[in-house]
């Protein structure tokens, strides 16, 4: 219980004398007592006082102690304060109906001094253990965001430095080599891709910030997602070959933003085409994308998996997948792409998952409102 502060017991009965022995006891023992007569003055009084504890006696005249009780619980400023009944009633169905009616406790009349104040003082410890549970839940969820922002912040410093290094480089490379026009043009190139790269994280993280919305547009499903593997081999400079099984209906429409889908098909076909070792040549890394659509789980949705045959997905990120920059890829400029991606597809209304193959690889599956 806390030490600095003495605590508020609020007791109600229609007898002045069941209050006056109450609350004598009660100075006694250090606790602040006001004093109710009736079920109306006590709604009064909470008001006022927001009492640590009620003792309250059922049977008054007018409004008892059971509505009194009930209106105290119905009000959410006044919901969580305990009540102890005071009652004449003997019987367990007497008994039930005061903690039905939302007390924690009663005492039989006549009033045991004693065992009233052991009660009191129970139930003040418990609301002070809730308390203090409740305080530590919100420094918990303090110290929670406060990593979430430094793990954040960390990887963007990381992700940012090694994409400016690689501007940097280039461009020493450029003033040492300007007579050298192939050197140039590849140096360029490389350069754009990694202040494209750059963009995108700046990009991805306004998306999270916003919880962007993007223009849905009816679109053919099967140009759409041929659409998603040309843009990927041209984003990432490679010559993919992507086999896909289509299981479409002929014309099949999808409901979606072309840019946004791209975006996020194109983070699963990096992830499947960085699964595999670098020196793995292009041939052997196989990339298949399957295109299905469930009917029997409510609204028609597109299943699309993106399937490798690399890797697999590391142990020591496997419960971490879908955190910011969790990633154990040497590339740099990617380590939001599976959380932007589930961000994203969630927000419309799907699901991402990433599972491990038994036979090796690893398989991420997108589903999409039709």
């Amino acid at each position: 219980m806390n030490q600095h502060k003495q605590p508020k017991i609020l007791v109600v009965d229609d007898q002045p004398i069941n209050i006056k022995l109450l609350q004598r006891k009660l100075e006694r023992q250090g606790m602040d007592v006001y004093v109710a007569y009736n079920g109306r003055e006590c709604l009064s009084m909470v008001t006022e006082v927001i009492p640590d504890l009620i003792l309250l006696d059922i049977m008054m005249p007018e409004m008892d102690g059971i509505e009194t009780c009930q209106r105290l619980k119905s009000n959410p400023e006044t919901e969580a304060i305990p009540i102890i009944f005071i009652t004449a009633k003997a019987s367990k169905e007497g008994k039930l109906e005061g903690l039905d009616a939302g007390a924690v406790d009663y005492i039989t009349k006549p009033i045991d001094l004693d065992e009233t104040i052991a009660r009191v003082r129970t139930q003040l410890r418990l609301q002070e253990v809730f308390r203090e549970n409740l305080q530590l839940q919100e420094r918990l969820a303090d110290t929670r965001k406060t990593a979430a922002v430094g793990a954040i912040t960390q990887g963007i410093t990381h992700n940012l430095n090694n994409l400016l290094g690689v501007v940097v480089g280039y461009l020493d490379l450029m003033k040492n080599g300007h007579d050298s026009p192939d050197m140039v043009k590849r140096s360029i190139g490389l350069m754009d891709n990694a202040i494209n790269r750059m963009v995108n994280i700046v990009r991805q993280l306004s998306t999270i910030a916003n919880h962007e919305r993007h223009e849905l547009v009816s679109l053919d499903l099967s140009d759409l997602l041929l659409n998603c593997i040309d843009r990927f081999n041209k984003d990432c400079c490679i010559e993919a070959k992507v086999r896909t099984e289509f299981n479409l209906p002929a014309n099949t429409c999808i409901t979606a933003n072309a840019e946004t889908f791209e975006n996020i098909v194109g983070r699963l076909l990096s992830n499947a085409w960085e699964s595999y070792k670098k020196e793995t040549p292009v041939v052997d890394r196989i990339i298949t994308m399957k295109a299905s659509i469930l009917k029997d789980q409510g609204p028609s949705l597109l299943q699309l998996q993106i399937i490798d045959q690399g890797s697999g997905i590391a142990a020591e990120v496997r419960e971490h997948l879908f955190e910011p920059f969790i990633t154990t890829k040497t590339a740099v400029g990617r380590g939001m792409g599976l959380t932007i991606a589930r961000h994203t597809i969630r927000n419309l209304g799907g699901e991402l998952k990433v599972t491990d193959k038994p036979e090796g690889g690893a398989s991420a599956t997108l589903t999409h409102p039709l």
